[in-house]
């Protein structure tokens, strides 16, 4: 996956995500929305991490191509 299919991957996700947050006034959330917001979120992080691996090793000389998807319990315990 190179860098324009991951930022357009992340787009995808991220449109997907607001229209799962946009819920009317007094509605609430169901189950299967709130458990796929959370896999958005993961799905997210992971490729967002992506991203920054191949940019990283790109400006290091390194084939970013080397760069892969990192487990979620990885990314997901980043300090922001």
């Amino acid at each position: 996956m190179d860098d324009q299919e991951i930022i357009e991957t992340i787009d995808r996700l991220v449109a997907e995500e607001h229209s799962l947050r946009e819920n009317p006034p007094g509605e609430v959330r169901s189950e299967e929305d709130a458990a796929r917001l959370q896999a958005l979120e993961v799905s997210l992080d992971q490729c967002w991490d992506l991203l920054r691996q191949r940019r990283a090793k790109r400006q290091y000389g390194n084939d970013s191509d080397d760069a892969a998807v990192r487990d979620p319990g990885i990314v997901e315990h980043y300090r922001q």
